[in-house]
């Protein structure tokens, strides 16, 4: 940020401007990639997402006023993902989870003899 001496007009850098420009543009070539992953995702699972961009500054070494400050960008993408089929179970005696209700009565079964026992007798 600068100040124009002659109007007293405050003059600040664009951050969009900085953020294209950034690392040659590759800040903003791969914003834009998680930009549209975010899109895709919420269009398919009709969820809301986020994408966060942080620019953290740091000091200049060794406090010196006129050294270089070290700029980063980093970003987060919260995409939205597909909601699992949920399962029922039953838990037994051991607090286990299992698929048949252990309070249910069972009853065994037992298979009819195949029709190549009766030719073999």
């Amino acid at each position: 940020m600068t100040t124009n001496t002659e109007t007293g007009e405050i003059q600040q850098a664009p951050v969009a401007a900085f953020l294209a420009s950034h690392l040659n543009g590759r800040t903003d070539e791969e914003l834009s990639a998680e930009f549209h992953t975010l899109l895709d995702a919420v269009r398919a699972h009709g969820k809301k997402g986020q994408l966060t961009i942080t620019i953290v500054v740091e000091p200049p070494a060794n406090g010196v006023d006129s050294a270089p400050l070290p700029i980063g960008v980093e970003s987060t993408v919260k995409a939205p993902k597909p909601t699992q089929p949920k399962s029922l179970y039953f838990l037994d005696d051991e607090g286990l989870p299992v698929r048949e209700d252990p309070r249910q009565m069972s009853i065994e079964f037992r298979t009819a003899p195949s029709t190549t026992d009766y030719k073999k007798a």
